[in-house]
């Protein structure tokens, strides 16, 4: 999404942007911090706790339109066996975690890093859990490790709402003050729009940039990773978008997850 920007592909409009990336949870813990970065990407269930001191930037985010996080387990399992056990979970301030809460109330949470995602197989291979909560890569190549999808969250989501899954969105600082913030705002838009019409440099770009060693496999990885999350609906939520997110807030915090109302509030 930034990639453009980073690379001097855009007009910048006079700003100069710090780049820093890191793995979601610390993400999460960062923009709670006095130091916390003016624009930052967090879950959607992250800013229920910021919203005072951030807006959520109307593109940016990732959303499952009937997929999302997998919870998986070393064999076939039925959901309401796991009622009670040791599940895995990326972090409790992630997306992934505040909708299983929605589907499964009653289940101990074990916060297994995202990084490296191998950890969460290792976990349910060695029975430290019963079942992990997938994101990210690690979604996508559990079938490989003999594990089995006890749930799929966003379709059990959208069968709940009839909504797709907001996993993860942007957030940009109320201090900027409005007329920065639409500057900013439009900056990052733009560097998005540019890497959707450009996908396959920016695809080979990162793979050059990381030092892949598998690149086929690896291209491919990417290429579905990215048409799940950085698409359209990164361009901009849209009425659908939008309404899944002041869904799960409020969800949430019927469910006693978040423990106050929250009023999601959109940047230009």
């Amino acid at each position: 999404m930034f990639w453009a920007i980073k690379n001097g592909r855009i007009d910048l409009g006079g700003f100069r942007f710090e780049h820093s990336r890191d793995d979601t949870e610390s993400l999460n813990r960062d923009a709670e911090a006095d130091s916390s970065p003016d624009v930052s990407a967090v879950s959607i269930h992250q800013y229920a706790y910021i919203a005072d001191r951030y807006q959520l930037l109307p593109h940016g985010g990732s959303v499952g339109a009937g997929y999302g996080p997998v919870l998986v387990a070393d064999r076939q399992r039925a959901l309401d066996e796991l009622a009670g056990k040791r599940l895995g979970v990326p972090g409790l301030r992630t997306s992934a975690y505040l909708a299983l809460r929605l589907v499964l109330s009653d289940f101990e949470p074990v916060v297994l890093p995202v990084a490296p995602f191998r950890r969460a197989y290792e976990a349910v291979a060695s029975g430290e859990v019963e079942a992990a909560l997938l994101i990210h890569e690690g979604r996508l190549l559990y079938e490989r490790e003999g594990l089995h999808r006890v749930l799929e969250l966003g379709e059990a989501w959208q069968q709940l709402t009839g909504l797709p899954l907001p996993l993860g969105g942007n957030v940009i600082r109320r201090s900027l003050g409005s007329e920065t913030i639409a500057r900013v705002s439009a900056v990052l838009r733009e560097s998005i729009a540019w890497a959707l019409q450009h996908r396959d440099e920016v695809i080979d770009a990162m793979l050059a940039e990381e030092h892949r060693q598998d690149v086929p496999r690896e291209r491919a990885l990417f290429d579905r990773y990215l048409g799940m999350y950085a698409n359209a609906d990164t361009l901009d939520y849209g009425e659908q978008g939008r309404r899944a997110i002041q869904e799960l807030m409020a969800r949430g915090h019927r469910a006693g997850v978040i423990p106050h109302p929250v009023e999601v509030d959109f940047a230009p």
